[in-house]
């Protein structure tokens, strides 16, 4: 009896333990969900809290002629969210419509590496004999008012429901947002405080997929913002709201090489390329036929939270060109032949030609000394 009595209390306590098990895990999953997720380098990028989304990679061109800016931003999204909305801050009334997604392929491919080839003498891996194909190894190779707001235009542009605002009061602003369907965090608010005290204005995006209930995932179509300026800025502010580390590039078009003013709290920008380039393509759709210099960076912020402003990029103190160089290795071949065949035969021919030298001579009989006669007596 007391046998069958201790294990139903072991197994009783064992159903309790499994029960707080499964109820923690309930909770740091639902905690998981919760947890807010908006992040953009170029502004605030919210959802349902219910869902995940996170911004994977920022990439924007700039263009600017110092009177005027366009910027082009891409992104590339992960998660669960099936909409999600972000806000960006201009520093004058902007116009709003779709990119050319074809504009990044055609940077890549203008900014990627220079490809030198180097020769190596002695044979490695993937070199005959150790590879049969005699293959050279090659190196494996970014309308309506409310209090404060005023609503300059609402367009629908492919996927995105843009709305472009003036603000007085960053507390409305974020009153008719929220109003009109762009839950963005109450947090905001003061972030956006700034921009309202230069009097900025605002372009609210809301973007769903064309499948409903399908998550947004990969990257976005671009959307192509212009607005005069007489300085070249990149709106950074926000992004001290995200919570996961950012990642962004830029490509920036301008009459000089151009650089940050400052880290803004990341990383070192890392310039990966730097030149003077002829639009073509889409790049000439986007600043017309003369030339212009090209400056491409990456930057990071590990802890967007040391994010202390925008972006402002001057006039480097020299157009330096620069770009970046991927080595690949060949074996040294003459004729076609392998050089350390060559070296490794001809020395072989020579040995043995000085062996035919030398060994018949070592054969020759040695002369026997000639007797000597015996002394006369």
């Amino acid at each position: 009896m007391g046998l069958a009595t201790g294990v139903g209390a072991a197994h009783t306590t064992g159903r309790r333990r499994a029960l707080l098990v499964v109820l923690m895990l309930l909770a740091v999953q639902l905690v998981s969900l919760a947890r807010p997720a908006y992040a953009c380098g170029c502004g605030a990028m919210v959802h349902d809290p219910k869902t995940t989304l996170a911004v994977g990679r920022e990439t924007s061109v700039v263009r600017w002629d110092g009177r005027s800016e366009q910027i082009v931003m891409s992104l590339t999204v992960n998660g669960t969210a099936p909409d999600a909305a972000w806000i960006m801050p201009v520093p004058h009334r902007a116009t709003v419509e779709l990119g050319d997604p074809g504009l990044f392929d055609q940077l890549a491919a203008l900014t990627a590496p220079a490809v030198e080839r180097r020769h190596h003498f002695w044979p490695r891996g993937g070199d005959w004999p150790f590879a049969g194909d005699g293959a050279a190894a090659e190196a494996p190779a970014p309308g309506a008012r409310g209090p404060g707001v005023g609503v300059v235009g609402r367009e629908h542009l492919g996927p995105f429901d843009v709305a472009r605002l003036t603000a007085t009061d960053p507390a409305a602003l974020r009153n008719w947002l929220k109003a009109n369907g762009f839950r963005l965090p109450d947090a905001l608010a003061t972030e956006l405080r700034p921009y309202v005290a230069q009097r900025w204005e605002y372009v609210a995006i809301r973007l769903a997929p064309a499948a409903a209930h399908r998550p947004l995932t990969g990257t976005l179509e671009p959307l192509r913002m212009s607005f005069a300026s007489n300085r070249l800025v990149y709106p950074m502010r926000l992004s001290r709201l995200a919570k996961t580390p950012q990642s962004l590039g830029l490509y920036v078009l301008a009459p000089h090489r151009m650089e940050p003013r400052s880290t803004l709290g990341g990383t070192e920008p890392e310039v990966f390329f730097a030149g003077r380039i002829t639009p073509v393509g889409a790049l000439r759709a986007l600043g017309g036929t003369r030339p212009t210099f090209l400056t491409a960076l990456d930057q990071t912020f590990p802890q967007p939270r040391r994010i202390t402003g925008d972006h402002e990029l001057v006039r480097a103190a020299q157009d330096t060109p620069f770009q970046r160089v991927t080595y690949t290795s060949a074996l040294l071949r003459v004729g076609g032949i392998p050089a350390w065949v060559l070296t490794a035969g001809g020395t072989l021919l020579l040995l043995m030609a000085a062996a035919l030298v030398l060994v018949p001579r070592s054969r020759r009989p040695v002369p026997l000394p000639r007797p000597v006669p015996p002394p006369l007596t």
